[in-house]
């Protein structure tokens, strides 16, 4: 067979003649989009370089932040009040997760059992599959972290965090206060020095692919600041024992509310502070206000007789007044521009001493319209009245007590008895700090110090040994804080039965029981403020309810100090208490 050749000139399309321009044009073209190519490049790589970085920085590149270790909150003994630890939050991208599979279907019943949430809930947060990223949930065990890693399942992702830990629970919630998922404190001691415990995040710069996967480190890493810790002048073992004698003392009396607050006599540090109802820091869900209020330092109430001891203080240091200086208060009634005050009992005669010892309002208000009515208001204040607590807590409440130039007769005889002012009761405990430093009132702090405070000279120190005395008369035979006697040390204080205060008027059978005390009494080493808010078991007064917990906080706080015991006495036991006036 031969072979055919094949003229392809012949074909008429090729045979015919093209223009010369043409093939010039298309060249033309072709050389036209070069230089175009080129000249972008050259756009993209030198002139624009700039803005195509940041574009490409904005798609891949992070900054990732790297936490700090918060740091700890610890007691006056080096014990943990609050510190952190490694948590697991998972985080993930909707539309990589391949719900549509059988045995992705599989595995979100096993994370939604590791989430320790409804299945339903689960799919809800994944149902979105036009988002990139969604928190499933934060601040888990680190080990229910490695558990939900260990499914595999493609779009679900881990993030190392950290959380809180408050190993005294309830006890000392109110001390330190809480963090919440950022690490940020929102009560106490948590957010009082938030910055300090806080420390510095560092920060990395790396490139990130599509699934969120760090593929390349870019630029130097910035290493964190770890926070400071924080050491508290708090016990740890009286901040339990006073919380759990309050608790009882409240269930006991079904009252609605109570407070201790526990200082070092010598030094102002708080060794405890503790309210009931309480709550349980790390886990903090349906919680109420009742639970989170700092009772003890932000509300504040009219004290009651426990303000008599610097009534009577003021009446000493002026020279009007000698602890045996007789008062009348026949026929138990007085009746100043028609408004009457009254004592629970006629008295009749008493001294100074005995006004205190039998808490009379009768007697402490005939002493008061003696004193001048500026004399009152500069010492109420110089104990604290009035004032916001210099101490570095969030909430403190000043209380209040108006210029004496605005006093009527009626209001400066029942202020010198505790009505017509309000204090917290840590403005109360502070205050007794004039008792036990010689006359002078020192600063209280929550953190441990070890330098002796600088006081505040407000009466002698004879007037501050006087008041001490019938401190102890008031917590002894025939005084009205007979149950704050204790086993092995000398103690005096002041009981008090305020009526609750609602609106404008005084709510019916509604008080507040207080006791403001120290011990042992001719070196006091601490002092102890007891306040139940409502007591409705039948027992209102201060003596019954109050005096109790502060005879078993002394007790065991001093003991726990190491404090020797100064006498050999028994408790005595008081059937119904004495009662007070009101």
């Amino acid at each position: 067979m031969s072979s055919r050749s094949v003229n392809y000139t012949s074909s008429p399309l090729l045979a015919s003649k093209t223009p010369v321009w043409r093939s010039k044009f298309i060249v033309a073209l072709v050389a036209l989009g070069f230089v175009g190519l080129a000249g972008r490049a050259a756009y993209v790589q030198v002139i624009g370089n700039d803005f195509f970085q940041r574009q490409g920085e904005v798609r891949f590149a992070r900054t990732l932040e790297l936490p700090a270790n918060r740091g700890r909150i610890l007691d006056r003994n080096g014990l943990i009040l609050a510190s952190s630890v490694p948590a697991a939050s998972i985080w993930a991208i909707p539309e990589d997760v391949e719900m549509a599979k059988p045995e992705v279907r599989a595995k979100l019943k096993d994370l939604a059992r590791l989430m320790d949430m409804p299945l339903s809930t689960l799919q809800g947060k994944l149902a979105d599959e036009d988002k990139t990223f969604v928190w499933i949930k934060r601040q888990l065990d680190w080990d229910v972290g490695q558990q939900v890693t260990a499914l595999g399942l493609k779009g679900i992702y881990l993030r190392k965090e950290y959380k809180r830990q408050y190993p005294e629970g309830e006890a000392a919630a109110h001390v330190v206060g809480f963090t919440n998922v950022e690490d940020h404190g929102q009560e106490g001691m948590e957010l009082a020095f938030d910055k300090d415990l806080a420390g510095k995040p560092g920060s990395r710069r790396v490139i990130k692919d599509r699934l969120g996967r760090v593929v390349e480190g870019v630029g130097a890493e910035v290493p964190p600041v770890d926070g400071k810790d924080m050491q508290l002048s708090i016990d740890s073992k009286v901040q339990f024992f006073a919380y759990q004698k309050l608790r009882d003392t409240v269930q006991a009396h079904k009252a609605k509310a109570g407070s201790v607050v526990v200082l070092d006599a010598r030094t102002g540090e708080v060794l405890a502070l503790a309210n009931y109802p309480s709550y349980v820091p790390d886990k903090r869900q349906n919680l109420t206000g009742e639970q989170l209020r700092n009772r003890a330092l932000t509300d504040v109430f009219e004290p009651g007789s426990t303000i008599k001891p610097i009534t009577v203080g003021l009446a000493l240091e002026s020279g009007r007044f000698k602890p045996e200086t007789s008062v009348d208060t026949t026929p138990g009634r007085l009746t100043i521009t028609g408004s009457t005050i009254s004592d629970t009992h006629n008295y009749g005669l008493l001294t100074v001493e005995g006004v205190i010892q039998k808490s009379s309002n009768v007697g402490t208000t005939k002493i008061a319209m003696q004193l001048p009515a500026q004399e009152m208001w500069e010492t109420f204040s110089a104990v604290g009245f009035g004032q916001k607590p210099q101490i570095a807590f969030p909430g403190v409440a000043s209380g209040r007590l108006r210029p004496y130039k605005s006093w009527r007769p009626i209001e400066q005889a029942t202020m010198s008895y505790g009505y017509g002012l309000s204090a917290s009761l840590f403005q109360m405990a502070r205050s007794y700090t004039v008792f036990s430093n010689g006359g002078k009132v020192i600063p209280a702090t929550m953190l441990k110090t070890h330098e002796a405070p600088v006081g505040v000279p407000v009466f002698s120190e004879r007037t501050a040994n006087q008041v001490r005395k019938m401190l102890q008369m008031a917590a002894g035979p025939g005084g009205t804080g007979q149950k704050a006697q204790t086993v092995g040390y000398s103690v005096g204080g002041k009981s008090g039965t305020a009526r609750k205060q609602v609106g404008k008027s005084y709510a019916s059978g509604k008080y507040r029981a207080w006791f403001t005390g120290l011990a042992p009494i001719d070196q006091p080493r601490i002092i102890v403020a007891v306040m139940v808010d409502e007591p409705s078991n039948g027992v209102i007064y201060g003596g019954a309810v109050a005096a109790p917990v502060f005879s078993e906080v002394v007790q065991q706080t001093l003991r726990m100090m190491g404090v020797a015991p100064d006498m050999a006495v028994k408790p005595l036991i008081v059937s119904n208490g004495v009662e007070e006036s009101l």
